[in-house]
């Protein structure tokens, strides 16, 4: 199984509270390039638009985790994930640094008592 993206399209990204960047156009040229997956809010809503690139079933076996990277909202920063992910993505392939910039550490679910 190839790496698999998953774009966050929800209450703050992927709509005008982001202004400025083109969702649609943004989510269509991830689809034209790598398999993606349309999420409900992954509550991070402060780094809208948010994008986790799932590693492939050989990333996993590397020890790769998931990948999340916020505030993308740049096509160029769109164009450097394509590029990663056609590549092998997390465990395969090295991240571009340029991603370092986005990536972040996602918050632990809360365990309700």
């Amino acid at each position: 199984m190839p790496c698999r993206v998953v774009v966050c399209r929800d209450c703050c990204c992927g709509s005008p509270k982001v202004t400025g960047v083109d969702h649609a156009a943004q989510t269509a040229r991830l689809r034209a390039e790598v398999p993606v997956r349309i999420s409900d809010c992954l509550d991070v809503c402060e780094q809208a638009n948010v994008i986790v690139v799932q590693p492939s079933a050989a990333g996993r076996t590397a020890g790769a985790r998931p990948v999340w990277l916020g505030l993308v909202n740049d096509p160029d920063a769109t164009e450097d994930i394509i590029t990663w992910v056609c590549a092998g993505g997390p465990g395969v392939a090295p991240r571009p640094d340029i991603l370092d910039l986005y990536a972040f550490t996602p918050p632990r679910p809360r365990a309700d008592s």
